[in-house]
């Protein structure tokens, strides 16, 4: 079965639904197989400075929150498709990419450090809080610090933070939803979920402070693709049925009826062990939809270190959230159609990539 998502006038195979073949393979488990990372896992990041709830006590281990796993890089494709379930026979590959090495935060942005962040944005004692330099937040590691090529501008690159957008830098929206915010004003049960209800300036500012950016949809896609193994899942194969040991969707969180009633349907992050992906990220389906740097829109060739940058009608979003009703929203290799930037809604998380090391 091939799904499809209508971008721009254009239909494009978006998923596979496939079983352990070339093209869409992959172990049920994730950063041990044949695509596992191995670079140097790291910890940096300006919002774990400081240790709490939150902050270094996350997933199983209960490690910094902070921690980044490097991603190797390479040509994958983007779309691929499957004629039934556990048959890629038939199936389509297209839209190759190429993406550099990069490393990419294990964990979504939890409550406790985007606290930390707050506090830099509003300032104390009357003081002008901080704002991103313009320009900042480039892959300055490519392209002689110039950053993507713009694949809707060809021959331009990365432009970086705009400083028209400071003026959306509030903390005002971040209870989109009384029931199922994660947002708190002062510090409580909440440190260890994902933040949600954020717009996209708000994610792109907070991975400038902390050290990074926002991946691309094509880093975030290889991330949970396992690269060139185009798996179906994040984790590989295996259908996750109802259990949020996989995935955090269809309301399997912490309900008996697969209803959702509120932040209680939404895990701390890290929760869903047997989902980690191909180098070791957790929650990369399900969860909270996470914020990605490029506009939406037609997916572009050739593409090497692209993105599309160019104003559009909205920022692309990927991997579903708690309330996701298919299963077709957890794969690797769907695509949403893209949210207006300010747009905050319970649904809309994010992480950071950072250059590699």
């Amino acid at each position: 079965m091939i799904y499809r998502n209508h971008l721009f006038g254009a239909s494009v195979a978006v998923a596979c639904l496939a079983g352990s073949v070339a093209g869409c393979a992959g172990s049920s488990g994730g950063g041990t197989g044949a695509g596992a990372s191995t670079g140097t896992i790291t910890t940096s990041g300006t919002s774990c400075q400081v240790p709490g709830p939150g902050v270094d006590d996350c997933g199983a281990n209960k490690e910094s929150c902070c921690t980044s796993i490097p991603v190797p890089g390479g040509m994958f494709y983007r779309s691929y498709g499957t004629t039934n379930l556990g048959n890629l026979n038939g199936g389509t590959l297209g839209d190759p990419a190429t993406v550099s090495a990069f490393r990419l935060d294990k964990y979504l942005v939890t409550v406790g450090r985007f606290r930390q962040f707050i506090a830099a944005l509003t300032g104390q004692g009357g003081r002008i809080g901080w704002t991103p330099a313009p320009g900042s937040g480039k892959h300055t590691h490519l392209n002689g610090d110039r950053g993507l090529d713009d694949s809707g501008s060809p021959g331009l690159f990365e432009p970086g933070w705009d400083a028209n957008d400071n003026a959306v830098l509030t903390t005002d929206n971040l209870t989109c939803d009384m029931d199922f915010a994660t947002w708190t004003s002062a510090p409580g049960a909440n440190e260890n979920l994902p933040i949600n209800c954020v717009n996209w300036p708000l994610a792109y500012a907070f991975c400038i402070w902390d050290g990074g950016f926002l991946p691309t949809e094509n880093e975030f896609e290889f991330a949970t693709a396992g690269g060139g193994q185009q798996r179906v899942f994040p984790w590989g194969t295996m259908d996750p049925g109802t259990s949020p040991n996989y995935a955090v969707f269809k309301c399997n969180y912490n309900s008996t009826n697969g209803d959702c009633t509120g932040v209680t349907n939404i895990a701390p992050v890290g929760s869903a062990t047997l989902g980690a992906g191909a180098y070791g990220h957790l929650d990369l389906a399900g969860e909270l939809n996470e914020w990605l740097l490029d506009y939406n829109a037609a997916y572009s060739n050739p593409c090497i270190d692209c993105a599309f940058l160019t104003h559009a009608s909205g920022r692309e979003v990927r991997g579903g959230y708690f309330q996701s009703s298919s299963q077709v929203e957890i794969l690797s290799s769907y695509r949403n159609e893209g949210l207006y930037p300010m747009n905050n809604y319970k649904s809309n998380g994010f992480r950071c990539a950072r250059t590699p090391k």
